[in-house]
């Protein structure tokens, strides 16, 4: 991208973030008129100084010198009060839109397609959310507003300056363009560090959050040194792009005080001169530090700002990239049901997650009201797929799935959903008790629900155990819980939102002998009264199904009864079953 198309682009999403504030203008208003008053207030100081040096010290007014001096410290006060509010009000805008933007971003995430997550590093969503979102907070408190105040004081120092006295101006401009060079280099510099950093830090999230979700297989294989090794790189990496950013610092400002103090001196040098020639006032003389001061601090900090802007803005553009995503499953459905008969079907539904390679092949069947239909077939056989493209977790290619004979993508998403219960084979529990990662702190479920719910299952007396009930913190993922307590707690959330339809992803495999014989009679009550797909591989849970669909590669292999499916020779679900079953010596 050339300099002036990126100048466009940065341009377009400056104006996006200001537009952002829409809702806080009058705040923001409030932030810009103050910007333009502090510069003739802040100015004001030091034309005092040398009004109080020339019109009354060296006429002995005393009393007309502490009139001066209560002016001064009137003004002194005046310009902080204004600064103060000029900062708050600033900061205030930057927070109230990182606040909005953060929610903003947070429903956006929720709203997309599973093939994003399944893409994008988890960590590199959580720099997008927190991290670069913040930055955008910088554009406001120290970016477009303070950057305005400060070029509105170099103009009126400026004004001032050559008002008192244009030679002795012109002298202290010699260093200017050096003063220009130096910050120019600076920001080019600082731009390009910050970047790096930027950079580094979104990787460092993205290994860190990995890590740490997979911390038990790091420890359970060993790789404590391996992932240690890889870590000390990306943390050198990182630091290294901060020790660039300090080092340009280091420089820079040094610089800048050798190029103040040799401005300072020709002031001097020539102000002494002239001030004996009686072409300056020893007012002026006196007051031409504190003008440069005002002169050099917003020159020196403007090439820091303008990278903290440009930072900003490149935080709002990742942030902007992610919002702008339209990868999210279409909710244009209109139909909002209160129940489901349950009536499911397959037409001809081919499916891919990358829009290439087939998982679902032409798959067809059909689930009566009531009905259970049973997913057998080999690891990457397609049965996790349909389950997700049933719950529409993805949108299919080509085929159509319809509940009740309506197309699924004619339900609005939300009610669709909330018809349908999913149990997980990795069951995932939230921090928080264990009430509120079964009620998913849905109000409209009551605590007298979740029990009876934990009753039928069998979960109410092991809950009853725990420390607090069911109001035991959980931890993270449900750590300090068996993985047997943990789809018990599973079974009930599915439960207790009296699903339509039910699916069972493999949900009794991590159930001990002792826990499914508590829980198999509820799984049988549940899906007696309702259409339920179930993925098991045990014998139990299979026998009792309607129907059962053999997937293989993608494709329908068989379709029957359990004792349909055993008279097929060489069938595939005979194999599966002759393999699995009877070797256990289960008949």
């Amino acid at each position: 991208m050339n300099s002036a198309a990126k100048q466009n682009v940065d341009y377009k999403i400056l104006i996006r973030v200001i537009a952002q504030a829409k809702p806080y203008s009058a705040v923001l208003s409030l932030a810009a008129v103050l910007a333009v008053v502090l510069a003739p207030v802040a100015i004001f100081r030091p034309y005092l100084v040398q009004v109080m040096v020339d019109e009354y010290i060296f006429k002995f007014d005393i009393p007309g010198l502490t009139t001066m001096a209560l002016l001064f410290i009137g003004a002194l006060v005046l310009e902080s009060v204004l600064r103060y509010f000029f900062m708050y009000s600033s900061n205030w805008v930057g927070q109230a839109v990182v606040r909005d933007l953060r929610v903003k971003i947070f429903n956006h995430i929720t709203s997309l397609r599973l093939s994003y997550f399944d893409r994008t590093p988890i960590g590199i969503s959580t720099t997008r959310t927190i991290s670069d979102i913040e930055n955008i907070n910088q554009v406001f408190s120290q970016g477009i507003i303070t950057i305005i105040a400060d070029f509105l004081t170099v103009f009126v120092v400026l004004g001032v300056m050559f008002w008192v006295s244009w030679k002795l101006t012109l002298v202290c401009l010699v260093t200017m363009p050096f003063l220009i060079a130096a910050t120019y280099i600076f920001k080019e510099s600082i731009k390009t560090s910050f970047q790096q950093v930027r950079a580094q830090i979104a990787k460092m999230n993205a290994f860190l959050q990995e890590r740490l979700t997979g911390m038990r297989i790091v420890q359970i294989f060993n790789a404590e040194e391996q992932e240690m090794k890889k870590f000390k790189k990306i943390n050198r990496e990182y630091t290294q792009a901060n020790i660039d950013s300090i080092l340009a610092y280091s420089i820079f400002y040094p610089v800048v005080e050798i190029i103040s103090a040799a401005t300072l001196g020709l002031m001097v040098w020539y102000g002494a001169r002239a001030s004996l020639g009686n072409e300056v006032t020893l007012g002026a003389l006196v007051a031409f530090p504190l003008y440069l001061n005002m002169l050099f601090r917003p020159i020196r900090m403007l090439a820091d700002k303008f990278n903290t802007l440009q930072m900003g803005l490149v935080a709002a553009e990742r942030v902007f990239n992610l919002i702008d995503r339209q990868d999210h499953i279409k909710n244009e459905g209109e139909i909002s049901p209160e129940k489901f008969n349950g009536e499911v079907a397959f037409k001809n539904v081919w499916f891919a997650y990358n829009g290439l390679d087939w998982v679902l092949k032409d798959i067809s069947f059909e689930i009566e009201k009531g009905e259970t239909l049973a997913l057998v077939g080999s690891t990457g056989s397609g049965k996790t797929s349909i389950i997700s493209i049933l719950n529409r977790l993805y949108d299919i290619q080509k085929g159509a799935i319809e509940i009740d004979g309506v197309d699924v993508r004619e339900y609005e998403l939300s009610a669709y959903r909330s018809r349908m219960a999913v149990v997980l084979q990795d069951v995932f529990l939230f921090s928080g008790t264990v009430l509120e990662n079964i009620t998913l702190r849905n109000d409209h479920i009551s605590k007298e629900q979740v029990i009876e719910a934990s009753k039928m299952i069998g979960a109410h007396e092991f809950i009853e155990k725990l420390p607090g009930g069911y109001d035991y913190q959980v931890m993270e993922r449900g750590a300090t819980l068996s993985m047997g307590q943990r789809q018990l707690i599973s079974f009930v959330r599915a439960l207790v939102f009296d699903p339509d339809i039910l699916i069972l992803d493999e949900a009794t495999s991590s159930i001990d002998p002792e826990s499914e014989s508590v829980i198999q009679h509820a799984i049988e009550t549940l899906i007696a009264k309702r259409t339920s797909i179930i993925i098991a591989h045990r014998l139990s849970t299979i026998r009792h199904a309607d129907k059962i669909l053999v997937m293989d590669k993608g494709l329908v292999k068989e379709y029957g009864t359990h004792e349909e499916l055993l008279q097929i020779e060489d069938g595939k679900y005979r194999e599966l079953y002759e393999m699995q079953f009877l070797q256990v010596g289960v008949a």
